[in-house]
């Protein structure tokens, strides 16, 4: 299973939840981040319904798949702030 990381970090002189280098809007106290946090993992781990995708790779070459809309990954909220 995928594991997705959701980081709060200080960020634009408030506070924000990171997910890899992708920021989120900026919030004005560690805690309403934190929640918002926690509002975005639990979103992540919903599942939907299958879906037949397309994508274009770099190359130009087409890819058709089968996503499984029950394959979500695992998400977690690390909060450096150990209170």
């Amino acid at each position: 299973m995928t594991r997705v990381v959701y980081e709060i970090v200080e960020h634009d002189g408030g506070w924000a939840y990171k997910l890899a280098d992708v920021f989120s809007e900026t919030f004005p106290s560690r805690e309403i981040a934190l929640a918002a946090a926690k509002a975005a993992a639990a979103e992540q781990q919903v599942g939907g319904d299958d879906e037949e995708i397309s994508f274009q790779d770099p190359s130009g070459l087409w890819h058709y798949e089968h996503a499984d809309g029950g394959d979500r990954p695992e998400a977690i909220v690390e909060d450096g702030d150990i209170r």
